[in-house]
């Protein structure tokens, strides 16, 4: 069985899946315009990648296209269902996307990450609560018990970083002082903010292992026992299936404010603690800080915050989300899986 991946080009991601071993399609799109002036570009780049994914369905003579609810999803997705192509929707959020709305009355299948969602799709379609897939490798780890070991502080702000928290990070480490003492820092800091990043660290006198890109996951969360991190669903599932507990900061320009709202499921199970950057109340590095300091000094709280998540990781999703999609395109009958 062959498996493409379609995107926007952009070189991350085409880097990251031809390095796992995958082949990509590169197709034009683009997100909805926010003014007026921007719709003539729109329609013109999503046309041409509508047009691009017919021809490449055709040419592969493809079973199934499976779109995760971003913009770039659309054309592979429309082209699939004029076909007559299995289209399988992946709604990684808690509350559902633009596209994945658009998409779901015509897909054969609609895998939500979080029950939440449901709310915003029509009754009608073929909606499974799944969780989110998370790659081979998490959970199979064990994090390591020995009494005298540093404990990790791991800053997450996903592929690229977070500016925000890059900047913002750091400083509320510094406000923390003996709090710290046991605990080692590896901050992700994305590939532009690498060097102004180690600066600060330098700047504020704190140790601290700074990198770009966190390649080893599911070996890096193992050994981790807090994180500071975005809400992304992704993330999240992750984080769940490794049984790490996290401060959250919900990306706040997110569509949606669908990060606050993943945040929330995780808040209310008490796996995470969630912080508001638009809250007004307060510097945010005070508060910050504040909800830090805490949970740095009570291992008894990080490890009930730990059960938690786990009891939010559905480790089976990848699975079941590919049963699904062998099923719907009739690829199961041929012996594909």
């Amino acid at each position: 069985m062959k498996i493409t991946f379609a995107g926007t080009g952009k070189d991350f991601e085409r880097r990251h899946v031809q390095a796992a071993g995958f082949q990509y399609q590169a197709i034009s799109c683009r997100p909805l315009p926010r003014g007026p002036l921007g719709v003539p570009r729109f329609l013109a780049d999503n046309l041409l990648g509508y047009w691009k994914a017919s021809a490449f369905l055709r040419r592969q003579r493809v079973a199934c296209v499976v779109g995760l609810g971003g913009y770039a999803s659309v054309p592979m997705a429309r082209a699939a269902v004029r076909q007559g192509i299995a289209l399988v929707l992946l709604e990684q959020n808690a509350t559902a996307g633009r596209a994945t709305r658009w998409l779901a009355p015509a897909a054969d299948a609609v895998c939500l990450a979080l029950k939440e969602a449901r709310n915003d799709l029509p009754a009608q379609c073929a909606i499974r609560v799944v969780g989110n897939p998370v790659r081979i490798g998490f959970g199979e780890f064990h994090r390591k018990g020995h009494p005298k070991r540093m404990r990790q502080l791991l800053i997450l702000g996903g592929s690229s970083g977070a500016r925000s928290l890059n900047e913002s990070v750091p400083r509320a480490l510094a406000r923390l002082g003996p709090r710290l003492g046991g605990w080692r820092i590896l901050h992700q800091s994305g590939p532009n903010d690498l060097e102004p990043v180690r600066a600060l660290y330098a700047t504020l006198e704190l140790e601290a292992t700074v990198t770009p890109f966190v390649a080893d996951m599911p070996a890096t969360l193992a050994d981790t026992d807090l994180a500071v991190s975005r809400a992304g669903g992704t993330t999240l599932a992750e984080l769940s299936v490794s049984g790490v507990p996290a401060v959250l900061v919900p990306y706040p320009h997110a569509a949606d404010d669908h990060q606050g709202k993943n945040a929330a499921v995780w808040t209310a199970a008490g796996g995470c603690i969630a912080i508001d950057q638009r809250d007004p109340s307060g510097d945010f590095c005070d508060r910050l800080a504040a909800a830090l300091g805490p949970l740095l000094r009570d291992g008894k709280s990080l490890a009930a915050m730990a059960g938690r998540m786990r009891k939010l990781a559905r480790p089976s999703a990848a699975r079941d989300i590919a049963e699904m999609v062998l099923n719907r395109s009739g690829l199961a009958k041929v012996g594909a899986w």
